[in-house]
């Protein structure tokens, strides 16, 4: 009798941590193809009669919408932070390794059109959110932390706060502490998604650190963290000088850690609260 109830508390509790996610598929015109994200939901949310506030939470170079849902130390992470901040988190996918960018070469790579342009009016249109950069945030890890930082940059009228764990500052491999092959490798997706793209200072528009410019007077507020043995180390320490020099306003952390979930489980806390934060400053 105790197995059986302990089997039925479990399954409660896994239908009711099912029930709090809503996967769906998404069609972007521009690219003319479907795309899955994953919306999580406090507790309450059904019966609520106000809009909640909402963070984009972005993936890395080979992952998918699911990974924040499946690969943090804590399975339950994403719902207990909806249920502390009362937020909602939308997890999209999108293309590997193609950096959140518009490619000027592929019509197959149009991600900063789909996000801003069709998920982010789909997701405003369909569920209770506050459709205003004010109630609205983005931050993501690797190569998502680059979406984040460049995608706000480029739309600040979308967003109140942007960050990055471990992103990819610079898209210029000779930052990178990886091995060879892995590097050319990733130049030659680049130069198939853009073409010649100027690498040195100034640099290129589809890097963050080429962004600098922009995010001087956009009032986003940035934070962005990453392990000192993370093989990104160097493009982080890179933007964060950029924007010292610049007087731009930012939080910057180095802690202990490498390019791991374990890394990020802990770091996305940091970042709710930081973007908590500004939502309860702007939205007052």
């Amino acid at each position: 009798m105790k197995k059986l109830l302990t089997g039925v508390f479990l399954l409660f509790f896994i239908f009711q941590a099912i029930g709090q996610v809503d996967t769906v598929e998404v069609y972007s015109k521009v690219m003319d193809k479907t795309l899955k994200a994953a919306i999580v939901f406090p507790d309450g949310y059904k019966e609520a009669t106000h809009n909640f506030p909402v963070v984009y939470l972005l993936h890395g170079g080979s992952g998918r919408f699911s990974d924040w849902h499946n690969k943090t130390t804590d399975p339950n992470l994403l719902i207990d932070l909806v249920n502390q901040y009362q937020v909602l988190i939308v997890t999209p996918g999108v293309g590997p390794s193609s950096y959140y960018f518009d490619s000027p070469q592929m019509d197959s790579v149009q991600y900063e059109s789909y996000l801003t342009k069709e998920l982010i009016p789909f997701i405003d249109g369909k569920y209770k959110t506050i459709s205003d950069r004010k109630g609205r945030a983005i931050t993501g890890l690797s190569m998502g932390g680059h979406g984040a930082m460049m995608l706000s940059a480029k739309n600040p009228e979308l967003f109140i706060a942007a960050g990055s764990m471990s992103g990819v500052m610079n898209i210029d491999t000779r930052l990178w502490t990886v091995n060879p092959e892995f590097a050319s490798q990733r130049r030659q997706d680049q130069a198939k998604m853009l073409g010649e793209i100027q690498y040195d200072s100034p640099f290129s528009q589809y890097t963050a650190v080429g962004l600098v410019d922009k995010m001087k007077s956009n009032g986003i507020a940035l934070l962005i963290d990453c392990g000192v043995d993370d093989f990104l180390i160097a493009t982080n320490r890179q933007i964060h000088e950029l924007l010292l020099e610049n007087g731009i306003p930012h939080e910057y952390t180095e802690r202990p850690g490498a390019h791991t979930w374990e890394y990020w489980s802990d770091a996305l806390p940091f970042h709710m609260l930081f973007i908590s934060r500004e939502f309860k400053k702007n939205l007052q």
